[in-house]
């Protein structure tokens, strides 16, 4: 195991949701199972007025995403808080003296980890004073900073995050975080695809028909209707979450388990993300939003009836991509990417789907003879394996079953959160599961021509779909093949049929 020094955790936006539900409650996992140094802190940053120990009864003893405080075995104790105008350079000289007050009280070194749980319009000011105050001076220890999504609205606005991030820190200072890369889940793609011979022979154009990645989610957009109609499906979770899933799924190997060589891949497989033309994107991108509808009878709004949200809104709670890859070992194969609010469950998986056998000398009635890899993200993880077995009996007919593996078969406790690994690996200066700033432009100039097509072409359609569905029925047109259309997933990973069980 890496070794992991003595630091500061400082989190910027501390009195914010995402403290309160995931970062603190990560740290206290890593504090339960030793993972923390035996000299570390957090200290709580924003403009709100607290002391340290109403911080800490904020975020750790009245948490209810924490255990009473009789079993937090002194985690709170970890706990400080400065009130901070992010704007205010002398706000930062403040800061700076409750640090080094910090370090002299616990004998820590000079090692930061600045979190930005901030809107992304304070970045720069961020960074900025940091730099200024020489709070990012690494001459008497490591700095780091970890930068929330969205990293940028669009092409042009995310290289001018990079230019001046640059500014203030080195590339291997900055730890672009993505929740979804620290499920376990999603790492272990990489491992069923390079840890096992059988499958490498198989991953690739010669014997793969074609992939889709579905990340599902059964809410709408709750409370967040102001954030998620500046944002929508596109930007808010193709652009990264599934993107970074079809990295995984589709690079090639690297040539160690390192940040360096995964990264490198990753970003080489983004550009070879073949660019859509305006008629693909007219032909191969689908988007929608979900209508009112009745769901196990309630009645939901439709999203353009939701708090926050323009009534002439254009936003996409639902896309799905057709795509393809320029490169030798994907030219030909079509990808399938959608998400979307209020659909049946939530869900997210990837589904390999190998070719038929070339001449089938076999009944298939009670099966469509295709052999198909699941990798299901969440929940009911696990991976599940289609074949065609001899049905009992006379003659020769076929009949598809499922070979299936869960992850709680592996441990007796739950999975680890996303955050708990990604703030260790930040902590120990592994930026493996973290974007790095060529990777995220690149992606963001395949999601280009979709946004600007949207934008300039009227005649492109916003398509209805009621909640509860599984979005646009022009979406399914999009799948090639005869009687092909998507995988219709159910929470539990062995099912799936438009009415299975939710």
């Amino acid at each position: 195991m890496k070794k992991t020094e003595s630091q500061i955790l400082v989190i910027f936006g501390a009195s914010g949701d995402l403290t309160a539900r995931k970062l603190i409650p990560a740290v206290y996992q890593l504090h339960k199972n030793n993972l923390l140094p035996k000299n570390f802190a957090v200290v709580g940053v924003s403009r709100t007025k607290m002391t340290d120990d109403e911080f800490r009864d904020k975020v750790a003893i009245s948490n209810e995403h924490l255990p009473r405080e009789e079993k937090l075995d002194g985690f709170h104790e970890m706990l400080y808080y400065q009130p901070l105008n992010t704007k205010d350079a002398a706000d930062y000289e403040n800061l700076r003296t409750k640090l080094e007050g910090i370090q002299k009280e616990k004998d820590i070194s000079s090692n930061y980890i600045f979190y930005l749980s901030t809107p992304p319009s304070l970045f720069d000011t961020i960074s900025h004073c940091l730099k200024e105050t020489k709070l990012s001076s690494q001459d008497n220890g490591w700095k780091r900073v970890i930068i929330e999504k969205p990293f940028g609205y669009d092409l042009e606005t995310a290289k001018e995050l990079n230019q001046r991030l640059h500014q203030y820190f080195e590339e291997s200072q900055i730890y672009r975080i993505d929740h979804y890369l620290g499920k376990e889940t999603v790492q272990n793609v990489l491992v069923t695809r390079f840890a096992n011979s059988i499958f490498e022979p198989l991953w690739n154009r010669n014997y793969i028909d074609h992939i889709e990645i579905t990340s599902a989610e059964s809410v709408g957009v709750e409370k967040r209707g102001g954030y998620y109609d500046s944002s929508g499906a596109l930007r808010d979770m193709i652009q990264n979450h599934l993107l970074q899933l079809v990295a995984l799924i589709a690079m090639e190997p690297p040539t160690s388990v390192s940040a360096k060589y995964i990264r490198d891949e990753k970003t080489k497989l983004f550009r070879s993300l073949k660019p859509l033309s305006p008629d693909d994107v007219k032909n191969n991108v689908i988007r929608g939003q979900y209508l009112t509808s009745k769901i196990k009878g309630d009645v939901v709004p439709g999203y353009r009836e939701e708090e926050g949200v323009d009534k002439n809104s254009m936003t996409e709670t639902y896309c799905a991509i057709k795509f393809y890859i320029d490169n030798w070992r994907w030219q030909g194969v079509p990808f399938y990417v959608r998400s979307g609010k209020r659909l049946p469950t939530r869900v997210t998986e990837i589904v390999i789907h190998f070719k038929p056998v070339h001449y089938q000398i076999f009944d298939q009635n009670q099966g469509n003879g295709d052999n198909v890899l699941i990798l299901r993200i969440q929940p009911n993880e696990g991976i599940l394996l289609k074949f065609g077995v001899k049905v009992p009996g006379e003659g020769f007919k076929v009949k598809d079953v499922n070979m299936d593996f869960h992850y709680s078969e592996l441990t007796s406790t739950d999975l680890p959160e996303a955050y708990e690994r990604l703030l260790l690996d930040c902590m120990q200066g592994d930026g493996t599961l973290f974007a790095r700033g060529d990777a995220v432009e690149a992606a963001w100039e395949f999601v280009e021509p979709i946004l600007k097509a949207w934008k300039e072409d009227p005649t492109i359609k916003m398509y209805g779909y009621p909640a509860g569905t599984w979005g646009p029925e022009p979406a399914d047109d999009l799948i090639e093949g005869e009687n092909e259309i998507w995988r219709y997933p159910c929470k539990n990973l062995t099912n799936d049929g438009n009415f299975c069980e939710l």
